[in-house]
């Protein structure tokens, strides 16, 4: 099965090895440094991983969040190209940011109603995006402290963050005991390894929420950037952003990105699913022919040559545009967050699989695994 529930993936089991000592050359991590403090009063820490290549990455164990990802661009020039705050009181902040770089569950994306049913018994979750349940409740994955230790890796500098959803968390069952990964590689990648067990049937989707800006945040909209997406089909939805249950093709609409398209070239047209959007907001049905890691999107940005490949094990991929970005939040240096300056693709399984018998099947069993790796590879095209 594609959602890689049961079975371990031998590749991120190697990233993943607790027995592994040696760091790549030119490798390190910093940290933990102080971050600021939570709505608690309690200390939030950062690490900072870097590689051989200069690139460095800086995560919290706040929400498991990426909070800075330094490229190289074409002229071998560093820049931030994701989107945050320069301490945690930024995603504490009321009202809360959208997920800036968070890590999300127990479900990412929607939850239709705020509902579903497993064994024959309905769960009801909370209706924190009108009707419906988004990104795990009111206090998702993004907003709790995760369980922080840095480690080496053969691949490069890893992260490991743990935490325990105990049973009825959010309106989900069962306790479940999760795992992400962050490892930054000598390649240039940001490995990031999901794994979770429960001791009820439960349902599970783990995915990022990074919002990229390829030339940086501070650099204007992405509508330039060149992007496609190794899919033939996508989910139409319907006024609350639901999925309809219809797997359309792509060909003939704005959501064809086959071959590469500018972001902005189509997003203002006239078709009902981007009005429903307000841009794009979809989830795309990747092509798959394994059950391993394949490309799933790449994205490349002509003013810094930067690209961004993302590689999935996963059945589908979110396509955001940052529509609903406003200025309202001001970021890292004081930069406001303008509406479509930043785009983000979440590896993950459909929107609302638990009310969709036909979608691939979400549910985790006792004694099963959860297992996913996504990779955000970063080259430069001159």
């Amino acid at each position: 099965m594609a959602a890689k529930i049961s079975a371990c993936s031998a590749l991120a089991a190697a990233l993943a090895c607790a027995s592994c000592s040696y760091l790549p050359f030119g490798s390190s991590a910093t940290g933990p440094r102080d971050f600021g403090k939570n709505k608690d009063g309690d200390k939030v820490e950062i690490y900072t991983l870097t590689n051989s290549q200069g690139m460095e990455a800086r995560i919290t164990p706040y929400g498991g969040t990426l909070v800075s990802l330094k490229v190289p661009d074409k002229n071998g020039a560093l820049a931030d190209i994701v989107l945050g705050f320069d301490s945690v009181e930024g995603y504490t902040q009321t009202p809360a940011p959208p997920y800036f770089g968070a890590t999300i569950g127990r479900y990412g994306n929607r939850i239709g109603g705020a509902m579903f049913m497993l064994d024959g018994k309905t769960y009801t979750l909370a209706k924190n995006d009108g009707a419906n349940s988004l990104h795990g409740g009111f206090k998702g994955f993004d907003k709790v402290m995760w369980t922080a230790k840095p480690r080496s890796t053969m691949a490069g500098q890893s992260l490991d963050l743990t935490y325990l959803s105990k049973d009825g968390e959010e309106g989900y069952p069962g306790n479940l005991n999760v795992t992400v990964t962050y490892t930054l590689t000598s390649a240039n990648e940001i490995r990031i390894h999901y794994t979770a067990s429960t001791d009820k049937d439960t349902v599970v989707n783990l995915t990022n929420h990074s919002y990229f800006n390829l030339s940086g945040p501070a650099s204007g909209d992405i509508l330039d950037h060149m992007l496609t997406i190794n899919a033939d089909r996508f989910t139409p939805v319907d006024a609350g952003l639901i999925p309809t249950g219809e797997l359309r093709n792509v060909d003939g609409t704005p959501f064809d990105f086959r071959q590469p398209h500018a972001i902005g070239e189509r997003i203002n047209s006239g078709d009902e699913q981007i009005k429903l959007g307000r841009g794009y907001d979809h989830n795309w049905v990747l092509n798959r022919s394994t059950e391993g890691l394949e490309m799933a999107a790449r994205v490349m940005d002509p003013k810094s040559g930067r690209v961004l490949e993302v590689l999935s094990d996963q059945p589908g991929i979110q396509f955001y545009t940052g529509n609903f970005l406003d200025g309202s939040f001001h970021g890292k240096g004081g930069t406001a967050y303008q509406r479509r300056g930043a785009f983000c693709l979440e590896t993950q399984h459909y929107p609302d699989s638990p009310n969709h018998p036909d979608f691939p099947s979400t549910t985790l069993k006792p004694g099963g695994r959860y297992d996913s790796t996504t990779v955000f590879q970063f080259s430069v095209q001159k």
